[in-house]
C-alpha cells in the first residue's frame, strides 16, 4: 500500500511529496497532463515562501535563476517603496516564471525519493477506515492511506468528496495568453503606460522568446470557462481598450480567468485533505495564489507524515485546517479589497487615493506588505511568549544560522542556555546548543514548518508542550537514557 496519493503535479503538490518525503514516506503523486506547461502564470515568489525554500536548503538554486526586487508595492499595485525594518533576512521579491518554479520543485520532489507519474487523471475514490481507493481514468485503481486533492481550483477530488465551496463567483473575467506582436516596443511601452494609468488591469510585456504576455479585460464572463478563448477575442478586446491589437499573433497560451472568490468549507474527510487551489480560489491580485499553496503544503507534509509514522498526537493533522483555513480567508479578503482599489469606478477610486496616502505611513505601509508576502501570519497557539505561533526569521548564530538547521523537516530545540533536553523525542526534534545576539529569549521550540511552539527556560514546562507537537515521548529511548546515564542532548555545535 502506498502511503500517500498526491493528486496534481503543481507546486502545492511537489512541495508536499518532498515535506512527506522528509520522514520516509512513500508517495505518489498523479498529474493528469503528460507533460510540464510551458505558459507563465505566477511570476515569482514572495519573502515567506522564499523563507520557506531556505529553510530546505533549496534557496540558492531558484536564486540562480530569477531576480530579486524589494518587497513593496503589490498592494493594489499602489507604487510605495518596500517598508524598512521588515523582520526577515529576505525583505525581498524572487521574480521567476512559473515553469522554472514547477520544474524545480519537480526535481526537488524526484530527487527526495517521490515517485511522479505523469498523463495519469484520478477519476474517483473512495475511502474506508484502513486506507483510500483511488481510480484513474485507464481503470487502473491504486490503494494508500492517505489522498491529498492539489488539483487545482477545479479539483476532481473535492468534488467527489461532496465539499463545499463557497463563495463569489466571477463577476469580470479578463484574457491572459503569451503571443508574438508586431507593433514596435516603444509604441507597446507607450500604449501600456498611458493605458494603466486608468485601467491597472491591463499589461503588455515581453516574457522572452520573442513573446508577450497579454493581460486585457473580457467582454463579459464566459458560461464555459473551461473553453479557452480564442485569438481574435484577444485582438477585439485590445482594440477596445487600447485602440490598437499590436498585431497580436502565433499564440503559445490562451486562458482566462475570472474573479471568484471561494474557499472550501473544510479541508479534511477522512483520510482525503486538500491543498492549494483545490482548497481556495481568489484573483491573483498581489501574487499570492502558488505561494499559498507552497505554504499549505509545508503546514500539511510534517503533520501527515506525522500520521504515517504513528506518532502524530490527537487533533495534529486536523490542526492543518484549524490553521490553514483562517490564513486563506484573510486572502481571500485582501484580495476582494484590491478589486475594489483597482476598479475605475469614481467612488472607488476616492477609496484607492485614501489608501494611498495612508501607505505613506510606515506602519500602514508594512502592514500591508507583511500581508501580502505572508510574514503577519500567526497560529492561535494560546497563551505564552509573543514569539509563540509566529515564524522566526532566520536569525545568525554563533555557529552558523538557523534556517541551515531546519533542512531536514524536523522539530528544533535552540537551547542558548546549554542546560535544557529533548529526552524521549530526539528521534524526532533536534537540539542544538548555540547563541544568537538577535534571539531575546533563553531558548525556542520550533516545529518543522519553523513556527515557535515554545519559548522559555524551563524544563519542565517544556516537556509539558514537546507532546502537543510530537506525540508521546519514545519509550525506548527513556529507557536508553536510564541504561547509558546519557541524555538526548548534544554537545553544543
Amino acid at each position: 500500500m502506498i502511503d500517500v496519493i498526491i493528486a496534481g503535479g503543481g507546486p502545492t503538490g511537489m512541495v508536499l511529496a518532498a515535506e512527506l518525503r522528509l520522514h520516509d514516506v512513500r508517495v505518489l503523486v498523479l498529474e493528469k497532463e503528460a507533460e510540464p506547461p510551458e505558459f507563465v502564470r505566477s511570476l515569482g515568489l514572495h519573502t515567506r515562501s522564499i523563507e520557506l525554500l531556505d529553510q530546505r536548503g533549496l534557496l540558492e538554486r531558484f536564486l540562480a535563476l530569477g531576480h530579486t526586487s524589494p518587497a513593496g508595492g503589490f498592494f493594489a499595485g499602489i507604487d510605495k517603496p518596500p517598508p524598512e525594518r521588515l523582520d526577515t533576512a529576505h525583505p525581498y521579491i524572487l521574480s521567476l516564471p512559473q515553469p522554472i518554479t514547477d520544474r524545480l520543485l519537480a526535481e526537488h520532489a524526484a530527487d527526495a525519493g517521490a515517485e511522479i507519474r505523469r498523463g495519469c487523471e484520478l477519476v474517483g475514490l473512495s475511502q474506508d477506515d484502513d486506507g483510500v481507493t483511488a481510480e484513474l481514468g485507464d481503470g487502473t485503481r491504486l490503494r494508500s492511506r492517505y489522498l491529498v486533492g492539489c488539483d487545482g481550483g477545479r479539483s476532481t477530488v473535492r468534488k467527489l468528496l461532496g465539499i463545499g465551496f463557497p463563495g463569489e463567483p466571477a463577476r469580470h473575467e479578463t484574457l491572459l495568453g503569451e503571443m508574438a506582436v508586431t507593433a514596435p516596443p516603444e509604441e507597446v511601452t507607450a500604449v501600456v503606460t498611458e493605458i494603466r494609468r486608468t485601467l491597472r488591469g491591463f499589461g503588455l510585456g515581453p516574457i522572452g522568446d520573442g513573446l508577450y504576455r497579454v493581460v486585457v479585460p473580457a467582454e463579459g464572463v464566459a458560461e464555459d470557462r473551461s473553453v479557452q478563448p480564442a485569438l481574435e477575442d484577444f485582438r477585439k478586446q485590445l482594440r477596445a481598450v487600447a485602440g490598437t491589437d499590436f498585431g497580436v499573433h502565433s499564440p503559445r497560451w490562451l486562458s482566462r480567468f475570472g474573479d471568484a472568490t471561494r474557499q472550501a468549507e473544510r479541508y479534511r474527510e477522512g483520510r482525503v485533505l486538500l491543498a492549494g487551489d483545490a482548497a481556495h480560489i481568489h484573483p491573483p491580485l498581489g501574487g499570492q495564489g502558488l505561494n499559498l499553496g507552497i505554504q499549505d503544503a509545508v503546514n500539511l507534509g510534517w503533520k501527515l507524515a506525522a500520521e504515517v509514522g504513528g506518532w502524530a498526537p490527537a487533533g495534529l493533522l486536523d490542526s492543518y485546517h484549524t490553521e490553514r483555513h483562517p490564513v486563506a480567508a484573510r486572502v481571500l479578503d485582501n484580495t476582494r479589497a484590491q478589486g475594489v482599489l483597482l476598479s475605475a469606478e469614481p467612488h472607488h477610486q476616492a477609496v484607492r487615493r485614501l489608501v494611498t496616502e495612508l501607505m505613506r505611513f510606515e506602519e500602514v505601509n508594512r502592514y500591508l506588505t507583511e500581508k501580502i508576502t505572508a510574514l503577519d501570519v500567526r497560529y492561535d497557539f494560546g497563551e505564552g511568549h509573543p514569539l509563540v505561533g509566529r515564524r522566526l526569521r532566520d536569525v545568525p548564530l554563533k555557529q552558523g544560522r538557523l534556517y541551515e538547521l531546519l533542512h531536514h523537516g524536523r522539530g528544533l530545540l535552540l537551547d542558548q542556555t546549554g542546560a535544557l533536553a529533548v529526552t524521549g523525542w530526539a528521534d524526532r526534534v533536534d537540539h542544538v546548543s548555540d547563541v544568537s545576539e538577535e534571539l531575546d529569549v533563553p531558548a525556542i521550540l520550533l516545529r518543522p514548518d519553523g513556527h515557535v511552539a515554545w519559548a522559555g527556560d524551563d524544563q519542565e514546562d517544556l516537556r509539558a508542550h514537546l507532546p502537543r507537537w510530537f506525540g508521546a515521548a519514545s519509550f525506548q529511548e527513556r529507557q536508553r537514557s536510564r541504561i547509558t546515564g546519557r541524555s538526548s542532548k548534544p554537545p553544543a555545535r
